[in-house]
Parts: structure tokens; sequence; C-alpha cells
């Protein structure tokens, strides 16, 4: 395992002076591993709205289908944190944006995982301002443990990824929603 030094630098103050290109009627959810974005996201559509997958999870699947095992995905995380970014991207061009619907993470994640990974965050900041999100809800973590580890995942990570996904997203402008660790109904 490669170790890496979180970039924890401020954003750029000239690429934060972009305005938003696209308002939306999109709904984020956001957080740390173990959270329940994913469950709260199936709750949502299952009632009927329309909903975006976690692009990370989908990429992993799909690599995963080709016959690349976990640790092989892993070994790059430099490609595989653009990539994850480049597919969020694409799912979110195909998504029209006065469609009211509820993101699983959305763009400006990736660069508070950029900086876990101490990646410059340049690259993804230039393209956060395409679309503008209509709200943001971070979640608490749960305890929960997950049985397949997509990314970091240990307490520290988590705790890193809690705090600047928070940071990131105020930083672009968002008012974030902190939402506790209820049951998926009542969240």
């Amino acid at each position: 395992m490669h170790t890496f030094h979180k970039n924890t630098s401020t954003l750029d103050p000239e690429l934060l002076k972009t305005p938003f290109e696209v308002q939306t009627n999109w709904h984020v959810l956001t957080g740390a591993a173990c959270t329940g974005k994913t469950t709260l996201v199936g709750l949502l559509s299952g009632q009927g709205f329309q909903v975006l997958p976690e692009s990370a999870r989908d990429y992993f699947e799909q690599e995963q289908d080709q016959g690349l095992p976990i640790d092989q995905i892993l070994a790059d995380t430099f490609t595989l944190q653009y990539r994850i970014a480049e597919l969020q991207v694409e799912y979110e061009r195909r998504l029209h944006p006065e469609t009211v619907a509820f993101l699983d993470r959305a763009l400006p994640d990736s660069i508070s995982f950029f900086r876990y990974w101490g990646m410059d965050t340049s690259f993804i900041l230039r393209k956060c301002f395409h679309y503008q999100y209509k709200s943001v809800f971070l979640l608490d973590r749960l305890p929960l443990h997950r049985d397949v580890v997509l990314g970091p995942e240990d307490e520290a990570a988590s705790a890193f990824l809690d705090t600047w996904l928070e940071r990131d997203y105020s930083t672009l402008g968002y008012h974030v929603v902190r939402v506790p660790p209820l049951p998926p109904a009542e969240r």
C-alpha cells in the first residue's frame, strides 16, 4: 500500500469564482463510508423518485465484471479516482436538470477523495461548476461495517472524509445539512 500525503490546501480561489452554469433540482446524499447513503437512495427510488447510483460502486462492479479483482482495481489510486470522477460527470450529464432527483454522491465528492489521496483538486474543481445542486445532505456515520472494501474505510479515513466533504461542499457555496443516524425512513 502506498503512503500518500493528504491534500488539505485551500481550493483555488480563482476557480471558486466560476459561476454555476445550470441550476438543478437534484439533491445530493453524501458522507463517509457506512452512512446509509445507498440504503436511503434505494428507499427514495422505491417511492418513485429518480435516483443516480454511486459512480464508484458502479465503476468497481464494471471492472469486476471484466474479471479484475478488487486489489488490482485499487492498485492505481490516481487512475481510479479520475475514472470515478469521469463516470460521475457522465451520469450527471444524462440527468435532466429539472428532474427532481437524489444522487448517491455527486461530483464535488471527488474533491474530498482527491484530497485524501494527495491529488491535485484543480482538475475536478473546474468540472464542479457545470451543475448546481438544489441541496446537499451529509449523512452522519452509522455503526455499520461493509463486507466489501471499495476505498478508504478505516476510522481516520472516514473522519477525514466526513470533515472534508462538509468543508468542500460549503466552500463551493452549498448549505450542507447534516443528517443524524436515525432509522432510514426517518432520515
